[in-house]
């Protein structure tokens, strides 16, 4: 009964599932499209797959039925052949409507290029009268049939058939009416001076509405995700549907409605648990290498090890398993328990809807769906993310209660901490690599380079030294040295204890040649010998020595740090004014200085020296920077290990709590990373010519507004906890755009790096693409993204969370976003224009529409879907990205979405409002949301049934016939 729409799919034969193949692979022997076809194929463009090369809608009149008390509730399927193929093949099929005998059919039937028809194509139109939806009973009322050439020989392209019985008599009549295909722009006349009746090349063109032309260049042909390489490239399994609806004047919209999976699905993840895997491994590595400590403190390390271990046990197990896996692009709610798939998003798609005026304009609108980011494998047990962090947070307060022997310290001295850590293994890094750039000019004898390098590695070394000046830190260090075996059981320091030594590296870090700074041996604790055991008093007196004396011997690596920088500033600049000097007396002496051999090259510092070969300024500095080095790496060593045994001690008491929410808040970030990148790509490549969204993306940042249509009863309350905390986690993502290597798709697609601290994701870009972007994000700004949620439910289990339950967390959840939101337009209003956002014909200024947002948010309102509605203009209003979530993203979230582009068509594109229902059923019947259903349990019905609809707001309900039990 029900055809699938056009579907063209990335993926390969064998991964295909036969229930999801395309009608037209059904078709043998076909032709292709000759010349004369495309010449009259009604201005159809060859060039874009988003085009139909035929479009035509129905409409039948004085139906008649067997038994003349009731009028037939019809629909039309579409079959056609093409010789000399000799079966008829299913293409297509009309909405059902009801109770009249003169129906006309909002879907329009479309033929894409891969329809592969002929002029000599047949297509037979079979109307059929349903007698009971919700039972599929039906029989066919009559038949007609024409071939392509006709309807386009014809000359309005109008064919008015009768419709015969399977008897041969006549039982009404259907009419076939074929759309011109909108030509491209610059083939058209200039509109200003065209009338409306005027033609162009014999095709009647009708004149612009100013107001709705916006200046689109490459979005409306380069930004098919059919065509366009960077969409291709990410985006896969396109089906589309197109619908023609009448305005309020007179005039009539082309709608195509497109659904895509996306290749990311299972892209993002791998490269997502690869970064954690290596950070936990990280993790374990820094534990082991802080040395040896006194056995309450090694058992505590121990068990903290093992944590990590068995997690990072689980990430190996989990990268193979996304390595293995072959099935398409999109996890399918029936797997959204599945272990091995529980970092990929569930039923992950985007949804697109593009519509063209008779005017001339072409709007695009996206929505990303995907099931709520949840930890489904992990289960609920009334208990998501939300409730664990707390919990972790009172258990971590017990256990400084209770005065365990780790100390548990404040989360914003835990943040502090893994913000030195990341400081510190960076400035060591760049000032080993300006001393060895520094080395390389000194070798070079290249003054500028030297001078150059020089400011940048005495700015970089200063950092390091201001980063390592820290209260915490000292505090930390200490602490450490405090943990360490007492040293009066030490009567010879083990391999283990000279090496946790400030003097020396552990084995994996240490360089085959280091020589040894003065201060080291001086200021090594494996020196100091303690005093005798006494009393209470002395151990105090004695504990205070020692931390006296830790105290004294950091400051001292502090300060041998600046000291050895300052020798190297005063060489360097001793050096430069002697060249200066060489330099001013004779170029030409310069010149032979520069290119001689010296046989016997003397050490020293004098001039004389220094002026016979280049490589002796090498030598002069050589010894320094070495000093400088080993200075930095001391104390960039010790530094980093203290803040190590912080983080240590504050974990110590809650490991395996915490290891088992963060590994929960890690598969549900995933989902929720892996959906934002798909809006931010999707967003980007359609806002290519407005340069107000680009300039308000480098200002203030990205808006991405998660719809949530949740219920807060049983299990889905535990996934909205899951879904606000994976949302809210978004603020610690960056996006920065490269130029792509090449135009081959693995180069375009999008690439992870960071830690939980902080994700950054490289978005690569055509060449042509990356030019027209603004000089600040083409020299590589972060691009920042304000996540905000707002989540009302609208099933029946919300009717029992309301009358029995509790709502207070989806309160909660969209009274933060509303001030996030606030936030970020009080933020635009600071630093932008208003003609930055795109324009809408909406009457309500923006603030006013966020003023009534935040009175629905503070409403208490059963059910209050203004709320969804208000969220989501808002969202469009400010350039965001909009997705939307229930818990499969198949059945409650086709309700919204079909919904929302119903409501967008009406307020932004006149859809008249008598048809709007009609509209909107027709959508929820033929459209791209039921094939979903389909993709996912295999069968194409939405999972409700008639007594949980009757707590849906009507707007939510879908037609008779479309729904029934299914499995979700």
């Amino acid at each position: 009964m029900h055809p699938q729409p056009r579907r063209e799919s990335a993926m390969s034969g064998k991964e295909r599932s036969p229930r999801h193949r395309p009608w037209s692979v059904y078709r043998a022997n076909t032709f292709d499209l000759s010349a004369e076809m495309m010449g009259l194929a009604l201005s159809g463009n060859s060039q874009d797959p988003d085009e139909p090369v035929l479009e035509f809608s129905l409409a039948c009149s004085e139906l008649v039925t067997p038994t003349l008390d009731r009028k037939p509730t019809s629909f039309v399927a579409v079959s056609c052949t093409t010789p000399p193929q000799a079966f008829w093949t299913k293409h297509a099929q009309t909405e059902i409507i009801e109770g009249t005998s003169n129906p006309i059919f909002l879907s329009s039937i479309a033929f894409f290029q891969d329809s592969l028809i002929t002029q000599q194509t047949q297509v037979k139109l079979s109307v059929y009268d349903v007698k009971d939806r919700s039972q599929g009973t039906m029989y066919m009322l009559g038949s007609a049939m024409f071939s392509v050439k006709e309807l386009l020989q014809d000359k309005h392209h109008r064919l008015h058939l009768a419709l015969r019985s399977a008897e041969s008599e006549r039982v009404g009549n259907i009419t076939v009416i074929a759309w011109q295909i909108e030509e491209k722009r610059e083939q058209r006349a200039p509109v200003a001076r065209l009338q409306r009746g005027d033609t162009v090349n014999g095709r009647m063109v009708l004149p612009v509405d100013e107001s709705l032309t916006e200046s689109m260049d490459i979005k409306s042909k380069s930004s098919s995700l059919c065509k366009d390489p960077l969409l291709k490239a990410v985006f896969g399994g396109v089906m589309s549907q197109t619908y023609r609806f009448p305005t309020t004047d007179g005039n009539h919209l082309r709608v195509l409605e497109q659904m895509a999976e996306s290749v990311l699905s299972l892209h993002i993840p791998r490269q997502f648990v690869k970064l954690l895997l290596e950070e936990d491994a990280v993790r374990v590595c820094e534990l082991e290498e802080l040395g040896e400590l006194s056995p309450c403190w090694e058992n505590l390390r121990r068990q903290i090890i093992t944590q990590y271990q068995t997690i990072i046990l689980t990430y190996q197990e989990t990268i193979s398993d996304l390595h293995e896996y072959k099935g398409p692009s999109f996890k399918s709610s029936t797997l959204k328990a599945e272990r091995k798939l529980e970092f990929i998003p569930t039923n992950l798609h985007i949804q697109r809807m593009r519509v063209l005026g008779e005017s001339g304009y072409d709007n695009t609108y996206d929505v990303v769906t995907i099931g709520a980011p949840a930890a489904h494998h992990q289960g609920f047990k009334g208990c998501g993310l939300r409730k664990l962090l707390h919990k972790l947070e009172e258990a971590r307060k017990h256990s400084a209660c209770s005065g365990s022997k780790a100390m548990t310290y404040q989360p914003q001295d835990v943040i502090k901490a893994k913000e030195l850590i990341g400081q510190i293994n960076t400035l060591k890094t760049q000032v080993c690599y300006y001393t060895e750039r520094l080395s390389r000019a000194a070798k070079d004898r290249s003054a500028n380079a030297l001078e150059r390098t020089l400011a940048i590695l005495r700015e970089k070394t200063c950092q390091l030294v201001t980063v390592c000046d820290s209260k915490l830190l000292s505090s930390a260090i200490l602490a450490l040295a405090a943990a360490r075996p007492d040293l009066t059981q030490q009567s010879t320091p083990s391999p283990s204890s000279s090496s946790l030594s400030p003097s020396s590296r552990s084995p994996s870090r240490s360089p085959s040649h280091r020589p040894t700074s003065p201060s080291r041996s001086a200021t090594s604790p494996s020196r100091h010998t303690a005093p005798p055991e006494g009393s209470e008093a002395s151990k105090s007196k004695r504990a205070s020595l020692q931390a006296d004396m830790h105290e004294e011997e950091w400051g001292k690596i502090w300060l041998n740090v600046d000291k050895s920088l300052e020798c190297v500033i005063q060489r360097v600049d001793r050096l430069l004014q002697q060249d200066k000097l060489q330099s001013d007396s004779s170029s030409e002496d310069v010149f032979l200085l520069a290119n001689e051999d010296p046989k016997n090259p003397k050490k020293g510092n004098s001039p004389e020296a220094e002026k016979k070969s280049p490589g002796e300024w090498s030598e002069a500095l050589y010894p320094l920077l070495t000093t400088l080095t080993d200075c930095t790496s001391l104390m960039s060593d010790k530094a980093k290990k203290a803040m190590v045994f912080l983080l240590m001690q504050d974990s110590a008491p809650t490991i395996a709590m915490s290891l088992t929410m963060q590994y929960r808040r890690d598969v549900v970030f995933c989902q929720t990373l892996t959906a934002l990148i798909c809006g931010f790509i999707l967003k980007l490549r359609n806002c290519l010519c407005d340069s107000g969204f680009l300039r308000q993306l480098h200002t203030i940042g990205l808006l991405v507004q998660y719809e949530g249509l949740l219920s807060t009863y049983g299990e889905e309350l535990a996934m909205l906890e899951d879904m606000s905390v994976g949302v809210t986690d978004l603020r610690n993502v960056t996006f920065k755009i490269t130029q792509a290597t090449s135009g081959f798709s693995p180069d375009m697609l999008p690439v992870i790096t960071g830690n939980r601290n902080g994700f950054n994701v490289r978005v690569p870009m055509p060449g042509s693409i990356f030019d027209t972007l603004p000089r600040e994000i083409q020299n590589g700004m972060l691009l920042r993204v304000q996540p905000v949620l707002f989540n009302v439910g609208i099933n029946e289990q919300q009717t029992l969370a309301e009358k029995f339950g509790d709502t207070s967390l989806q309160e909660v959840i969209n009274m933060e976003s509303m001030a996030r939101l606030s936030l970020y337009y009080d933020q635009f209003k600071e630093v932008l224009p208003e003609d930055c956002l795109p324009r809408s014909r909406s009457s309500t200024s923006m603030p006013d529409l966020l003023k009534m947002l935040s009175q629905n948010v503070n409403a208490k309102k059963s059910k209050n879907v203004e709320i969804l509605w208000q969220a989501a203009e808002a969202c469009r209003r400010l350039n965001g990205v909009r997705f939307t979530s229930c818990k499969s993203a198949k059945d409650r979230t086709a309700m919204s979405l079909t919904l929302e582009q119903c409501q967008i068509l009406q307020q932004e594109h006149a859809l008249a409002p008598q048809i709007f229902y009609q509209a909107l059923d027709c959508m929820r019947s033929e459209g791209c949301r039921r094939e979903n259903t389909m993709k996912n349990v295999g069968c194409r019905k939405y999972a409700f049934n008639s007594l949980q609809l009757k707590a849906f707001p009507k707007q939510y309900r879908p037609p008779e016939g479309t729904y029934g039990k299914v499995e979700t």
